[in-house]
């Protein structure tokens, strides 16, 4: 059996809460992120695709820029929601907010 001390069970508390629906933990970061990149939009593939628009992710020291692309929606009336970087006043950081199909 393994034993675990306070700090190991508060810690896997934290991130437990910090889980969200899709079981990813919740990135903060404390500096801003940048600007984001104009992009060159190329023609669509087909007419019923969407403009998935590029983001910055945090990979642990800086961001990344992610490339946007096309998306083919998973249904004729869905809305692609960006994904985009949230200020929490009381972390005093930010918090990234996957996009989705609405």
């Amino acid at each position: 059996m393994i034993k675990f001390g306070r700090p190991v069970i508060a810690g896997i508390t934290l991130v437990t809460w910090f889980s969200v629906s899709a079981g990813a933990a919740a990135v903060f970061v404390r500096v801003a992120p940048p600007r984001p990149v104009v992009e060159r939009i190329v023609r669509a593939p087909g007419p019923s695709y969407v403009w998935v628009g590029g983001y910055y992710r945090w990979n642990g020291r800086a961001y990344m820029w992610e490339a946007g692309r096309w998306a083919y929606p998973p249904r004729a009336t869905a809305v692609w929601i960006p994904p985009r970087w949230e200020y929490v006043p009381a972390r005093g950081s930010y918090v990234f907010v996957a996009g989705f199909w609405r």
